[in-house]
C-alpha cells in the first residue's frame, strides 16, 4: 500500500543527492580543482551504488562508512561538498539502528557546522541553523518512513 510512495521518497533522496554532487562539482571545476571534481563523480558513483544493498545490512553499513568517509574529505577540501551531507543524513536511519543512527547524525551535524564554520571563517546564525534544523527535517522524514515501512498493516 505504502510502498510506491516510499519508493518514490527513497528515489527523490537519490536525485537530490545526485543534484548536489553535480552542483559541487561543477563549482569546483569552474575554479580548476580538478582533484576534488574527480572525487566528487567518484563520490557520486559510490552514493548511487547504494541502491544496491537495500535490505543487506552488512553492505549497507559498511557503504554509509565509506559514503560518509569520502564525504568528509571533500567537505573539508571544498565548501560546496558540505551540502551533500543532507542526503546522508537521511541515509544513516535507513541503513543503522536507532541509537547509532542518532549518534551519527548528531556527529554529521556537528561535523557539518564546523566545516561549514571552517570555511566561512567563523560561526553565524545560518551557519549553526542551516545544518541544525536540516538534520531535525530530515531525520524525522526518514524516521517516519523506517515506522511505516516496519508497520505490517500499512503493507499491500
Amino acid at each position: 500500500m505504502l510502498d510506491h510512495p516510499l519508493r518514490l521518497l527513497r528515489w527523490a533522496v537519490r536525485l537530490t543527492a545526485c543534484g548536489l554532487v553535480l552542483f559541487a562539482v561543477v563549482s569546483v571545476l569552474r575554479e580548476g580543482r580538478v582533484t576534488e571534481a574527480v572525487g566528487g563523480v567518484l563520490l557520486g558513483l559510490l552514493y548511487a551504488a547504494g541502491a544496491a544493498f537495500e535490505g543487506r545490512p552488512s553492505p549497507a553499513r559498511v557503504w554509509l562508512g565509506l559514503v560518509t568517509a569520502g564525504w568528509l574529505v571533500l567537505a573539508v577540501t571544498a565548501p560546496p561538498f558540505v551540502w551533500v551531507v543532507f542526503p546522508l543524513l537521511f541515509a544513516y536511519p535507513q541503513v543503522l539502528p536507532l541509537w547509532a543512527a542518532m549518534f551519527g547524525v548528531t556527529v554529521l551535524t556537528s561535523v557539518t557546522i564546523a566545516v561549514s564554520a571552517w570555511h566561512a571563517g567563523g560561526l553565524s546564525v545560518p551557519v549553526l541553523l542551516g545544518p541544525g534544523g536540516a538534520a531535525v527535517v530530515v531525520t524525522m522524514l526518514a524516521l517516519v518512513c523506517r515506522a511505516l515501512r516496519a508497520d505490517p498493516r500499512l503493507r499491500p
